[in-house]
């Protein structure tokens, strides 16, 4: 087996990614469940890396385990790219010169590919059974769990062909070199494996077809990615990589060596890695409740990066100018959700008037408090209130409610039970005062309205002005809480506000 090991030895002589190679950098996420905010960073910063220097993303889909990926999970992940803004420039959907970008469909490839690392000397046939493996591990006094002890390395014609004969089936092994791997990771610095702690590992099952860890850094290679840019859980599988691509190199499959930068976990609840099954992870879940792309993809961004160290606030013009992998920070990130949330309530006040609008009808959709088109009443409506939420705001989930009031019929108004607790007990007597006030009204506007109210229950009635209009609030929004006041009696109209200080006064 001397030609094997010489061949090892020769293929670690493949040259580093040039500093002057234009980046390329890839998505290539499982089809597996809803998209999680810590895959979607990982997109993120890809993406900002690549539009950043003017580089290319490539998205690929890794589609190979048949049994858990879906196409409802694929076209999840589609819907969730496109919401964020984050665009592909090779890859599913859009086509490239490496067609193509699903796993399930390159199947020869990697055939071609397993043909040429077998006739290299690079794979070998391993015939071992997990128990076979423990049981050798047990005689020698070893941890049982150790793994694959590479003892079909050095199989000899004889006992591989009474293996076959035997009808037994093999997988394929990569040789894993017998000297230290070193890499510089982008994000951690350098990074030593030693000789011997990575075993051999299949690239290939019994059946014929390939594994991931054959796969990935096959397609990796072939599409020239230059930085490989993915989680720090697969941080420990940089080795077999790293074999893989000398191999790839030898055999003329792969032209360089990418750099390696390792993300930082994604932190939850009690500093615990954020789970699948966590609320927070769920990025269809935070859409549903009134995130908009531009306030999520900033609080992502810091996930690991920040633009400085007091500017928590940015565009994403200002991310994709500025955003670079050797900035990003090592340290597992925490994802807050208050801070999540505050940040987007400064992008929803930093919407341009009609777009926050139209952002809020689909919420408004949701709730059945308008139809798939709305009526002129309901434009009206929406036109002159959405700026009085605009500021209150945090999630467009958070309108809704606060906005009820305004499309709903004045004999449909409930009180919630918090608007009702805090009422005086006069209450009949400040409604009629806020009726006898109003009523002679004939120019209704907000200043009007104020200053009539103002003058019959603060001034008359001496109720503390911080009081004074909970009962007529309450009387048109059913809410203690609700936009402004005078504003929303003029949206309302004199009639309908009239009727409903009427109706709650009993």
């Amino acid at each position: 087996m001397t030609t094997a090991s010489a061949s090892s030895a020769a293929s670690s002589a493949i040259p580093a990614v040039n500093a002057e190679t234009p980046v390329r950098v890839r998505f290539c996420p499982s089809p597996t469940g809803t998209p999680h905010v810590g895959l979607i960073r990982t997109a993120l910063f890809n993406w900002a890396y690549a539009r950043h220097t003017g580089g290319k993303l490539i998205f690929r889909i890794e589609d190979t385990d048949s049994a858990r990926d879906s196409e409802e999970s694929y076209h999840q992940l589609l819907d969730a790219l496109k919401w964020l803004g984050i665009d592909w420039d090779e890859g599913v959907e859009v086509g490239g010169p490496h067609e193509p970008y699903r796993q399930s469909q390159r199947g020869d490839i990697y055939q071609d590919v397993i043909a040429k690392l077998k006739a290299g000397g690079h794979v070998y046939e391993s015939y071992s059974t997990p128990d076979e493996i423990e049981a050798r591990h047990r005689a020698a006094g070893r941890d049982p769990k150790l793994g694959y002890d590479g003892f079909d390395r050095h199989l000899t014609e004889e006992q591989l062909a009474q293996f076959k004969a035997e009808g037994r089936e093999a997988v394929l092994r990569l040789r894993m070199p017998d000297e230290d791997l070193t890499f510089k990771d982008l994000v951690r610095g350098e990074i030593t494996f030693k000789a011997g702690s990575v075993p051999d590992f299949a690239v290939v099952r019994a059946n014929g077809a390939p594994l991931y860890t054959l796969v990935n850094p096959v397609d990796d290679a072939l599409m020239g990615i230059t930085h490989v840019l993915r989680g720090e859980d697969l941080l420990s599988s940089t080795p077999r990589q790293i074999a893989l691509y000398r191999a790839l190199y030898a055999i003329g499959v792969a032209e360089y060596m990418p750099e390696f930068g390792h993300l930082p976990y994604v932190m939850g609840q009690g500093n615990k890695k954020l789970s699948k099954r966590d609320p927070e992870s769920s990025l269809f879940l935070h859409r549903e409740r009134g995130f908009i792309p531009e306030g999520l993809l900033n609080y992502l961004s810091l996930l690991g990066w920040s633009l400085s160290a007091d500017e928590d606030i940015f565009t994403v013009e200002q991310l994709v100018a500025n955003f670079d992998i050797h900035d990003v920070l090592g340290n597992p990130a925490r994802f807050d959700l208050k801070k999540a949330e505050a940040i987007n309530g400064t992008h929803v006040r930093m919407l341009e008037p009609e777009d926050f609008k139209q952002r809020l009808v689909p919420y408004l959709r949701a709730a059945g408090f308008v139809g798939e088109i709305l009526t002129h009443r309901q434009e009206e409506i929406l036109g002159e209130a959405a700026p009085l939420v605009q500021e209150r705001i945090t999630l467009l989930g958070e309108a809704p409610e606060m906005l009820a009031f305004l499309f709903k019929a004045d004999d449909a108004i409930d009180v919630a039970d918090d608007a009702r607790k805090g009422l005086p007990e006069n209450l009949q007597e400040v409604l009629d005062a806020a009726l006898a006030a109003l009523e002679p009204i004939e120019d209704w506007t907000a200043e009007n309205i104020q200053t009539a109210l103002k003058q019959a229950l603060v001034e008359d009635l001496g109720i503390k002005p911080r009081a004074a209009f909970g009962p007529v609030r309450t009387a048109i929004s059913g809410r203690r809480i609700s936009p402004p006041l005078f504003e929303s009696m003029v949206i309302l109209g004199k009639d309908s506000s009239l009727a409903r200080v009427r109706a709650f006064r009993g």
